[in-house]
């Protein structure tokens, strides 16, 4: 079985020193990019997904900077496609619907990670569920933020798990990088 590795938004900006750090983005990176290393040498086709915030009052992901830039541990490599995208479903307004259809994913699914689980993760997964793909969630190849709602904040352990468990209600399988490499 051939399933395509999407991989959000795992850039600079989340990560310590960044515009926006989330909470563990260096052991998800690791995880993905075990997942990116497994794919690579089996032939399977991965897809790079960038935000980039083009406004003149970009929080974060904006153009020309170090943030906006895929992080190392996950940088594509030559021939592997970038898609950018300026909203959080990333088959929003981009080509990744027509790239996955031609990578053959219609027919074998998705397995996505990437950043954050509460925000573009999620809206990727919906989105691709709802375009009819099977869709694979690594969830620890995957972080989130603290949130706040109201007076409270939420810890970002919590918003991972609960968008997790929202998404492997319905949408997507949701395992382990060990369970996908077989390693479990």
């Amino acid at each position: 079985m051939t399933r395509t590795l999407v991989i959000i938004d795992i850039q600079n900006d989340y990560f310590a020193g960044g515009r926006h750090p989330l909470v563990g983005p260096d052991a998800a990176a690791t995880a993905a990019a075990r997942l990116l290393a497994s794919h690579r040498e089996a032939g399977q086709p991965v897809v790079h997904v960038q935000h980039v915030w083009d406004a003149p009052d970009a929080a974060f992901f904006a153009p020309g900077t170090h943030g906006v830039e895929i992080h190392p541990l996950v940088a594509p490599a030559g021939g592997e496609p970038v898609v950018v995208k300026a909203k959080p479903n990333a088959f929003l307004g981009t080509d990744l619907d027509e790239r996955l259809r031609a990578a053959g994913a219609d027919a074998d699914g998705v397995v996505i990670v990437g950043m954050m689980s509460s925000m573009c993760v999620d809206a990727t997964v919906r989105a691709a569920a709802d375009r009819g793909y099977s869709v694979t969630v690594a969830h620890d190849a995957c972080a989130a933020p603290d949130l706040r709602f109201g007076e409270a904040t939420v810890p970002a352990s919590q918003v991972h798990a609960a968008f997790m468990a929202a998404l492997g209600d319905s949408y997507a399988e949701v395992v382990s990088v060990d369970e996908l490499l077989g390693a479990a």
